[in-house]
């Protein structure tokens, strides 16, 4: 899925995570691909800070509850939803390639 998960809260992620998970066989995995932030201890440079913001905001404004997530908090999300593991697999652009697994 692309481009979903940013516009929801957690609660909204958590439920379509958990409805993903039930639907998947044993070993099935979600493909989310989505912006990750870095944390804000990492950041470096005060461009990306503000690229960071900027997307903030307009998350703020055009979806209500929506966010851009950083690596920890989708992992929270997969771990929440029943999700084994969270692994970026690849960086596309400025969007990552996050894979849910749901059993090791």
């Amino acid at each position: 899925m692309q481009a979903i998960l940013h516009d929801w809260d957690d609660e909204h992620c958590l439920k379509l995570l958990k409805n993903c998970y039930n639907a998947l066989p044993e070993y099935g995995k979600v493909i989310i691909v989505e912006l990750v932030v870095p944390e804000f201890k990492s950041i470096g440079s005060s461009s990306k800070m503000n690229y960071v913001m900027d997307r903030d905001i307009l998350m703020l404004a055009a979806c209500p509850g929506g966010k851009e997530r950083s690596f920890k908090e989708f992992q929270t999300l997969a771990k929440e939803s029943g999700f084994a593991t969270a692994k970026i697999i690849c960086n596309a652009g400025v969007h990552n390639v996050l894979e849910f697994l749901k059993k090791l």
